[in-house]
C-alpha cells in the first residue's frame, strides 16, 4: 500500500482514540498530536496541518454534541474529510474521449520518470478501447528515444521519433500528424526534461506546445521532493498550461503524502500515481477512495470494478452464484488468487479489502505477499478434485498434507500454513450470508445489511455506501 507508513500512524491514532473509555479533550488532543506528528514526517506543509488541526477542533467541538452522540464517530469523520480536503484540488482533471483525437503532453524534470510514465499511461488506456500513439520529442537527453521505442514495444503501442532530427517542435509535429492520419486518438508527446528548472526547458516546452496544441498537458513529478512540489508545479503552470499531475516514486519514499498535498494546494489535480517500474504499477488517483484505504477503510467499488476487468462477463454470474452459497473451498480461493496476480499490484489489491490488507501480506512487503499466493497455488495443484471443492477442511488428514508437500516440492509446515489461510478466510466469508440468486438490480439492501457483520458494514461506509455499492453492481 502506497504511504503504508502515513497510514498506520493515522489509523493507531484513531484506533487509540476509540479504545478510551471516555472521549474528552485530552484524547482528542492526543489522537491529533498523533496525526500531526505522522502528517509532519510525511512532509506535509506545517501551515497545511495546523490549518487541518484546527479545522478537525471547530468541526468536533466536543462540548458542543448532545449526550448520547458518537464522539468516536464523530472524530472519524472529522479526520478523513479533512484528509480529503488536504489532497482534493477542487478541480476536475480532463478525460479524453474515445474516437476523439486528443493530443497529450508530457513535461517535468529530468530523473522524475516522464518517459516511463508516458508508456503506462498509454497503457492504462489502451485496454479501454482508446488507440494510443507515443511521440518522442526528447532530443536533449542521450537514449531517450531508445528507452521509449523499448517500453513502446514491450506494450505494443505505435510510437514515433528520430535519431537524427535535433529539432523537438519538428519531431512533435511530424509524430502527431502521423498518428492523426492513423486515426490515433490518444497521442501522446514525450518532451524533453533537464536537472533543473532551466530557462531553456520553459521556453522549448513553450515551443512544442504552440506547435502541437495538446488537450492536456501533464506535470510528472518525482514524490521524494515532498513539500518542494508547490514550487515545482506552480513553476511549470506558469510557463504552459498544465492541466494535471502524475506523481511517480510513491512506492518509495515517506515524502509521498507532502508531494501529494503540496499538489493539490496548487490546484493541479493529481490523475494517477506511479507505485513501480512495472506497467502495472500505476493507479489512478481518486481522493477519496485512497484516503479510505490509507485509513485501512477499503474500497470495495474499486475492488469490484478490478475483479470486473480480470473476469470475464459470462464467468462474473457464476462467481457470484458460487460466492453466496456460503461455500468456501479451496478451489474458489484459488481462483480468486488467480484473479488477485492479474489485477496487478497485490498491496493495493488488498488494501481495498477491509480488514484484509495486513492478514495475508506482511506489511510493506508485497513481493513476499505474491511469492506466498504462488506458493500457496502451487500446494492447491498437488490436491485432487475432491479435496479442492470440498468445504471440510477435517478431511485434510497427515496422510493427505504429506502426499502434497511431496507433490509440491514443499515442507508440511509450508502445507499446514496454507490450511491455516483457508480456514481464516472460510471463517470470514462465512460471516457473510449474503441472499441466494443475488440480483444487485433488484435486491432489497436491508437483506444485504442482515447479512453482514456490523464491523463490516461500518467499514463500507454503513448503509449510505452499501447502497452506492449495489448501485455500482447492478450497473455493469
Amino acid at each position: 500500500m502506497v504511504l503504508a507508513q502515513l497510514g498506520g500512524s493515522i489509523s493507531r491514532a484513531l484506533a487509540q482514540m476509540s479504545n478510551a473509555t471516555v472521549v474528552d479533550e485530552k484524547v482528542l488532543s492526543d489522537c491529533l498530536n498523533e496525526i500531526t506528528r505522522a502528517l509532519l514526517q510525511a512532509d506535509v506543509r506545517f501551515q497545511m496541518v495546523r490549518d487541518m488541526q484546527a479545522n478537525i477542533r471547530r468541526a468536533v467541538s466536543l462540548e458542543a454534541h448532545a449526550a448520547g452522540t458518537d464522539k468516536r464517530r464523530v472524530i472519524q469523520k472529522a479526520v478523513f474529510t479533512e484528509l480529503c480536503n488536504m489532497l482534493d484540488p477542487g478541480k476536475p482533471p480532463f478525460v479524453p474521449k474515445k474516437g476523439k483525437p486528443c493530443v497529450v503532453m508530457f513535461v517535468g524534470l529530468q530523473g522524475s520518470g516522464k518517459t516511463t510514465t508516458c508508456t503506462k499511461y498509454a497503457h492504462y488506456h489502451q485496454p479501454k478501447g482508446f488507440k494510443p500513439g507515443l511521440v518522442c520529442a526528447d532530443t536533449f537527453r542521450a537514449g531517450a528515444f531508445d528507452q521509449l521505442k523499448q517500453n513502446a514495444s514491450k506494450a505494443k503501442i505505435p510510437f514515433y521519433g528520430s535519431y537524427t532530427e535535433s529539432d523537438p517542435v519538428k519531431i512533435a509535429v511530424e509524430g502527431v500528424e502521423r498518428f492523426r492520419k492513423e486515426n490515433c486518438d490518444l497521442i501522446i508527446v514525450d518532451t524533453s526534461g533537464r536537472h533543473k528548472q532551466e530557462a531553456a526547458l520553459f521556453e522549448e516546452m513553450r515551443q512544442v506546445s504552440e506547435a502541437t496544441k495538446p488537450d492536456l498537458v501533464i506535470f510528472v513529478m518525482d514524490s521524494s521532493i515532498g513539500q518542494a512540489a508547490f514550487d515545482q508545479a506552480q513553476a511549470f503552470r506558469q510557463s504552459v498550461s498544465v492541466g494535471a499531475v502524475i506523481v511517480t516514486k510513491m512506492d518509495g519514499h515517506a515524502k509521498g503524502g507532502g508531494a501529494l498535498s503540496a499538489v493539490a494546494a496548487t490546484r493541479s489535480p493529481v490523475i494517477f500515481i506511479g507505485t513501480g517500474e512495472h506497467l502495472g504499477e500505476f493507479e489512478v488517483f481518486d481522493v477519496k477512495p485512497f484516503v479510505k484505504r490509507l485509513l485501512g477503510l477499503g474500497d470495495l467499488p474499486g475492488f469490484i470494478d478490478k475483479i470486473q476487468e480480470v473476469v470475464p462477463a459470462d464467468q462474473q454470474p457464476d462467481l457470484v452464484k458460487r460466492l453466496t452459497e456460503g461455500n468456501f473451498t479451496l478451489r474458489l480461493m484459488y481462483e480468486q488468487f488467480q484473479n488477485f496476480l492479474k489485477m496487478g499490484s497485490i498491496g493495493q489489491i488488498f488494501s481495498m479489502l477491509p480488514g484484509f490488507c495486513s492478514e495475508l501480506m506482511p506489511k510493506g512487503h508485497e513481493k513476499e505477499g505474491q511469492a506466498k499466493i504462488k506458493r500457496y497455488m502451487t500446494m492447491m495443484d498437488s490436491m485432487t478434485n475432491a479435496e479442492l471443492d470440498s468445504a471440510n477442511p477435517k478431511m485434510m488428514n497427515g496422510s493427505r498434507v504429506t502426499r502434497i508437500a511431496r507433490g509440491s516440492g514443499r515442507t508440511v509446515r509450508d502445507v499446514l500454513d496454507m490450511l491455516e489461510e483457508y480456514k481464516r478466510l472460510a471463517k470470514v466469508w462465512g460471516k457473510i450470508k449474503l441472499p441466494k440468486n443475488l440480483d444487485p438490480r433488484n435486491t432489497n439492501v436491508q437483506e444485504i445489511v442482515k447479512s453482514l457483520p456490523p464491523q463490516m458494514l461500518k467499514q463500507i461506509g454503513g448503509m449510505g455506501g452499501l447502497q452506492s455499492l449495489v448501485k455500482q453492481l447492478g450497473s455493469k
